[in-house]
């Protein structure tokens, strides 16, 4: 009975050790199913910095939602505008980032949608990855 038990023991250790001394290295598939539910941090990044000017509502960076509250500007009182950007991958390419833009105008008190030009999110999509270009290489070279 002992030896068994000093059998089993032994067995435990030295699987125990082999996690610990080495073992297999993660392959690229382990990786990425590790990052699932991540967004790419240079596309998080440029997001807040693009509309750094916007009052942030919530952000999700595990789902890689950032939503930002109704804001108007001085020169246009009677209207007002929000946006909510998606972070769509872990890497930093052209259709990993996805802005909706929302307007109102304000009719005799009562805030009303309103259309937006269809090129205000292709802007702002384009300002992010280019921010996001821009972090990326100042932390490469």
């Amino acid at each position: 009975m002992v030896k068994h038990i000093l059998t089993a023991a032994m067995a435990g250790m030295l699987i125990v050790s082999g996690c610990q001394f080495g073992g297999s290295k993660p392959d690229d598939a382990s990786i990425t199913q590790q990052n699932v539910g991540t967004v790419n941090p240079y596309l998080w990044r440029a997001t807040l910095d693009t509309f750094e000017n916007m009052p942030l509502d919530s952000a999700d960076a595990v789902g890689g939602i950032v939503n930002y509250d109704w804001k108007s500007f001085a020169d246009s009182p009677d209207e007002r505008i929000k946006a909510t950007v998606y972070i769509l991958d872990t890497r930093l390419r052209a259709d990993g980032v996805k802005v909706s833009v929302f307007r109102q105008t304000n009719m005799d008190g009562t805030w009303t949608d309103a259309p937006v030009d269809e090129e205000t999110a292709i802007q702002l999509e384009n300002k992010i990855l280019q921010r996001a270009r821009t972090l990326k290489a100042s932390q490469i070279g």
